[in-house]
């Protein structure tokens, strides 16, 4: 199909980039903070993790990493947490809460070669607990605490669904300082008394408003009530509702709330991203897309969309079209998932196609590029989209497609945010707009020129056999791979067709006739009267 720019807005100047300037939140949906600043104000590029009272081994693993200052989130919590005090700890998504309440828990953790081990009431049983909303958000938090604690004797695990039990039990059970957990199953593990939570001193609860959002709120108020009263409970989250503050009120304990952000600034969106918003025809996204994969100084790039089918086949014609994808939907096993954050890490694949629940709180570095493929269902979905870029003070680009269909969800999130952009620039693979606002050649096509297509792929990232998870699969056989439910069904056919047919026919009779054994001619002469045709029935007059 021949897509052309309107006749009508040829010669109109015409940009669908975003002026964040004015995007706030209303006051009335975010509480006063009790500690509120920004990084200008903190002055945070003099200071360093030991002018925070943040131990040596600490300061020397995290400048191992290439951390040498901390950001705003960090600098505001670390004084405050550093003497347990319970904290609401509130930033924009990508400005370092993991550190934030990672520094505090490991300082509060006795290991094995620490002074004081001994005399614990129960060494090896978990002393800190951090329950997040995902499986990929568990092993992304628990790998930062593993660099924090890199110098000191700290075991960590992770437990959650999709994996295997006996793993994630045999580690339990050597002994664990920090455990890091998805809801679900740290409930199953407690179950079947293989997580003792009652020696745990330091609680938290990392992406809170999404966990309430996913539903999770009785699940980690059963969790809680496992743990002693008298512990120090941190809570972070990028926004803060009003859930959020009910069971902050009942589960801590005159909390600080702490939120890193200039006063003077509302904005719900960091700066530093460039948000673009295009009205586009949906049998023409993909062309678009396949231009903006193209764009001058493109790193890694995340695409969003709502459903799991449109995230698979959006991924496979990206791939056909030479870009390096992988996708992370809830129909992918947990192994097949992992494979591909891993590939997308390591810069094997430089393109996810993920939907909105399997990308919960990842936290990727280098994601230059954000592409909203379908427009996202709210303000809160939205602003955590484009959160995945411009992350640690990096700049970003987010883009957004609307589609016809979209306009009213899409009005509602220009309202609630005040971004000022309520209707999309109506834009296409030819759009001069598009290659001016992102930076793209003119001439590149709808594919990945061949000398441009040095990815390694998917197929380069091994995938881990992660075992039995124990848990019995969805309806419809959701659980089991595209092949296994293939291979099944072929194989059950087979076994149909081999069987002989057998007719079982039935007449009513004594019960002395029933007694009889049937004459041995009798399936001689059934044959006979099946191989010749039925006669038909003359109608009647």
């Amino acid at each position: 199909m021949n897509w052309r720019t309107p006749k009508s807005k040829v010669n109109t100047v015409q940009s669908g980039i975003v002026n964040t300037a004015g995007a706030s939140v209303h006051p009335d949906n975010e509480p006063k903070a009790d500690i509120q600043a920004s990084g200008y104000d903190l002055q945070l590029d003099a200071k360093s993790f030991a002018d925070f009272g943040v131990s040596q081994d600490i300061v020397c693993a995290l400048a191992q990493k290439g951390i040498t200052h901390p950001f705003p989130i960090q600098a505001l919590t670390l004084p405050v947490a550093l003497k347990k005090s319970d904290i609401i700890g509130q930033a924009k998504t990508g400005t370092g809460k993991t550190l934030g309440f990672g520094i505090p828990m490991v300082e509060s953790v006795v290991g094995p070669d620490d002074e004081g081990w001994q005399a614990l009431r129960a060494p090896g049983k978990p002393q800190g607990l951090v329950v997040v909303p995902t499986r990929e958000l568990a092993k992304q938090v628990a790998g930062d605490l593993r660099d924090i604690a890199a110098n000191r004797s700290i075991r960590i695990v992770e437990v959650y669904g999709g994996k295997a039990y006996e793993p994630q039990v045999k580690a339990l059970l050597k002994g664990a300082e920090i455990v890091v957990g998805t809801p679900g199953r740290l409930i199953d593990l407690s179950k079947h008394r293989t997580l003792d939570l009652s020696q745990v001193g330091c609680v938290v609860l990392d992406e809170a408003d999404e966990m309430l959002d996913l539903g999770f709120l009785e699940d980690v108020e059963a969790i809680l009530s496992q743990t002693p009263p008298n512990r120090h409970t941190m809570l972070f989250s990028a926004t803060i509702p009003g859930p959020v503050i009910t069971m902050a009120r009942r589960y801590m304990s005159k909390p600080t709330h702490i939120r890193a952000q200039n006063p003077d600034d509302d904005s719900a969106t960091v700066q530093q991203v460039k948000q673009v918003v295009y009205r586009c025809h949906a049998m023409n996204k993909s062309e678009v897309v396949a231009r903006i994969l193209q764009a001058h100084g493109r790193g890694l790039t995340m695409i969003f969309t709502r459903t799991k089918r449109t995230a698979a086949r959006l991924a496979d014609e990206l791939e056909d079209r030479g870009f390096a994808t992988g996708a992370l939907h809830g129909d992918l096993g947990q192994g097949a998932r992992e494979q591909a954050m891993r590939a997308f890490r390591s810069g094997k694949i430089d393109v996810l196609v993920a939907t909105d629940v399997a990308a919960r709180g990842i936290d990727v570095d280098d994601v230059t590029h954000v592409i909203n493929y379908q427009c996202p269902e709210d303000e809160k979905t939205y602003l955590h989209r484009i959160g995945r870029t411009g992350r640690a003070g990096q700049a970003g680009t987010a883009v957004t497609f609307v589609d016809w269909e979209d306009t009213p969800r899409w009005s509602l999130i220009n309202r609630v945010l005040s971004l000022g952009f309520p209707e999309p620039v109506e834009t296409y693979h030819t759009s001069e707009h598009l290659f001016t606002d992102l930076g793209i050649d003119p001439g590149v096509t709808g594919r990945l020129p061949h000398s441009q297509r040095t990815r390694a792929g998917l197929d380069a990232e091994e995938i881990e056999d992660l075992g039995e998870t124990g848990r019995r699969p969805a309806r419809g056989g959701r659980r089991r791979s595209r092949g296994a439910a293939k291979v099944e069904r072929v194989s059950s056919e087979r076994a149909r067709g081999s069987r002989s047919r057998q007719r079982k026919r039935t007449r009513v009779s004594s019960a002395s006739d029933a007694a009889q054994p049937a004459p041995a001619a009798a399936p001689r002469a059934m044959e006979k009267a099946a191989d010749k045709p039925r006669r038909r029935r003359r109608p009647a007059n």
